[in-house]
């Protein structure tokens, strides 16, 4: 038997910060989750299952493509995200939609429950990819397909990678870690991926780069201030023992960085995803 990912489990179990910036968190992604619904076209009645869910943008946005006959179920490792996502789904009278709290590596889901896999930068968490995308497939109905979107790495997704420079500038770097451990980061190869799903038995694997502009709300000095909050700032800021002065200065410096983005329409800040479908 595979077990838990415990590591993944205890972050996102105290996930509150993830919660309390949940209206931001939604502005800036929706047009990578405008990208996934486009590229999955689902169809009414359909039943969907939506990998690390959140706090239910993606689920709720499914959940009202599908319709009153079809029905999404959102999954995530965080009860307290998942909390959220609940109380957000009955403020908004959504009865087609139901949320799992369970690592989607091990969750033991009705085989053949669902005609699609979606997920939004869900899946690169995994502490044993193979095995989770074997019990994913699973749960499919044969000839069910799953598309997801993670990020294609640093280079190319400057919401990442100017909040670390900013930051490696200030207090230091970490210790190098694995590129493809579980994080954001993990699914940046594509052949990885491609190697990762053909492993654990999925057909017609494919994977493409997609570029969009993540719209973050606010002037680039309210966006530095969030870039701080979440991400990899912050985590560095944490793992060197930064400062609260180390830390404003960080916000001071991300802040230049981001001006370049922005526009009339608001900042818009460059990204850079890989596009996966598979077929089960």
């Amino acid at each position: 038997m595979v077990a838990m990912n415990t590591d993944q489990s205890e972050y996102w179990r105290s996930a509150q910060q993830w919660v309390d910036c949940q209206d931001q968190l939604d502005v800036l992604m929706q047009p990578v989750l405008d990208r996934l619904l486009a590229e999955t076209n689902l169809q009414p009645r359909e039943r969907v299952l939506d990998i690390g869910c959140g706090t239910g943008a993606s689920s709720m946005a499914a959940a009202g493509i599908v319709g009153t006959g079809g029905h999404v179920t959102g999954a995530d490792i965080s009860q307290i995200m998942l909390d959220r996502a609940r109380d957000r789904a009955a403020q908004a009278g959504m009865g087609n939609i139901d949320f799992i709290a369970g690592d989607a590596q091990t969750h033991p889901f009705d085989d053949a429950a669902f005609d699609r896999v979606i997920s939004r930068f869900g899946v690169m968490f995994f502490d044993d990819s193979v095995a989770a995308f074997r019990n994913i497939a699973r749960t499919l109905k044969p000839g069910g397909t799953m598309v997801f979107l993670a990020w294609s790495g640093l280079a190319g997704n400057p919401w990442f990678s100017i909040p670390a420079k900013a930051a490696i500038d200030v207090v230091g770097a970490p210790a190098p870690s694995d590129p493809r451990a579980p994080g954001p980061m993990a699914f940046q190869e594509r052949a990885y991926v491609e190697d990762i799903l053909t492993a654990a038995g999925w057909q017609e694997v494919a994977t493409t780069e997609t570029k969009l502009d993540l719209t973050p709300a606010g002037t680039v000095s309210d966006i530095a201030a969030f870039a701080t909050r979440l991400g990899p700032a912050s985590r560095i800021i944490k793992d060197m023992g930064g400062s609260d002065a180390a830390a404003a200065q960080i916000e001071a410096a991300v802040a230049t960085a981001m001006a370049p983005y922005e526009t009339s329409s608001g900042v818009r800040v460059p990204a850079t995803l890989n596009l996966v479908r598979a077929r089960r």
